[in-house]
């Protein structure tokens, strides 16, 4: 049995997918990833036993602890080169209001629209930030954080809208109402204002993503009520979930080169994570997926976290990881191992047939 336990050991290990694990939290405590830099400083959280959220930055063996605006939970939700962390905080009041925080200077809050609470999910690197805050009458507005001031972005024509994206043009993306209540993905730039992008035939859309080429990534209802993935490409919505087939899709991120993330969902199994890439979709192998996925950095890394024992888990995962596995000798190797592996098992078994011990009489 030690040969067998050997040999199971050392094809897990070499099958394990290469990736950056957690933020170094306690093992009742979980963690989840929202997005890294170009600097390898991935920004999420970490969620304590009881419940409790901290924003955090994490690079390396170190994990900074971003603090709240004088309530018990926080945050994060993006990064950009410089180190800023945008997300969301509890005052002292119990309000959950948009943050800003960066190294020296702390977390700062950006205040509302007018109501009691407002969240900061984007951000770029001149530190322009994208969200959704309360406006008076108690709904809330996309808006953009310019350093100064806080714009209300509109909707529609009903009552809510939220951003989830910003480009370094300061071009945003989100979803906002229609006076009929469904909600539909837009594009705002400074001078054109708010752009329905419409659906794929269904009654809801949302953005997610915008890159500097102003590709612009989400989900969208189709005719059939499914969720499918989309690839807005300035002039029309392409259907990215028709070329996965299976499933409700939806994409959370591109990059500078138009790669698109994303996340499948299923009624009954666990969510694959999706990467398309010169035209092409890649659906990652079920023990590299991530449960929740995030953004997709320039140089392919993935974002999210993996759900195993009932706990979230921050990875950070190739892209391509599926597709650029190449076979090494040591896989020559392994594949000896486990042939000779499964002809020991074979053997065991009939021996014992031999010897009667399957209740049947020795034979010899």
């Amino acid at each position: 049995m030690r040969t067998v336990s050997i040999l199971l050991a050392a094809l897990l290990i070499h099958g394990a997918a290469p990736a950056q694990t957690g933020f170094g939290e306690r093992r009742a405590e979980q963690s989840l990833a929202a997005d890294i830099n170009p600097a390898g400083l991935i920004a999420g959280e970490i969620r304590t036993e009881d419940g409790q959220r901290r924003a955090v930055v994490h690079h390396g063996d170190e994990t900074i602890d971003l603090g709240t605006l004088g309530g018990t939970d926080s945050y994060a939700t993006a990064i950009n080169g410089a180190g800023t962390v945008v997300g969301g905080a509890l005052d002292g009041g119990n309000r959950w209001r948009a943050f800003r925080w960066q190294r020296g200077t702390g977390m700062h809050d950006l205040g509302t629209l007018g109501g009691a609470s407002s969240l900061a999910i984007a951000l770029n690197q001149a530190g322009h930030v994208a969200g959704y805050a309360d406006v008076a009458d108690g709904s809330f507005h996309a808006f953009v954080h310019d350093g100064t001031r806080m714009r209300d972005l509109g909707t529609f024509g009903g009552k809510n809208s939220y951003a989830t994206g910003i480009n370094n043009g300061g071009t945003v993306v989100g979803a906002a109402q229609l006076e009929n209540g469904y909600r539909h993905a837009f594009v705002w730039t400074p001078a054109g204002g708010l752009r329905d992008l419409g659906t794929l035939g269904g009654r809801i859309s949302a953005a997610t993503a915008v890159n500097d080429s102003g590709l612009v990534v989400g989900a969208a209802e189709t005719a059939d009520h499914k969720w499918h993935a989309f690839l807005f490409d300035g002039t029309r919505m392409v259907d990215l979930g028709a070329l996965i087939n299976q499933g409700n899709s939806y994409a959370t991120g591109i990059n500078a080169a138009g790669d698109v993330v994303g996340t499948i969902r299923f009624k009954d199994n666990a969510p694959l994570t999706f990467v398309y890439k010169d035209g092409r979709m890649r659906i990652h192998p079920n023990r590299h997926s991530l449960y929740e996925t995030g953004r997709i950095t320039d140089d392919g890394k993935v974002v999210g976290a993996h759900y195993t024992g009932h706990k979230y888990k921050a990875f950070a995962v190739p892209s391509t990881i599926d597709l650029t596995y190449k076979k090494t000798a040591t896989d020559y190797l392994l594949m000896v191992l486990l042939a000779a592996l499964v002809a020991w098992c074979l053997r065991r078994g009939w021996l014992h047939w031999r010897h009667g011990l399957l209740g049947r009489p020795a034979a010899y």
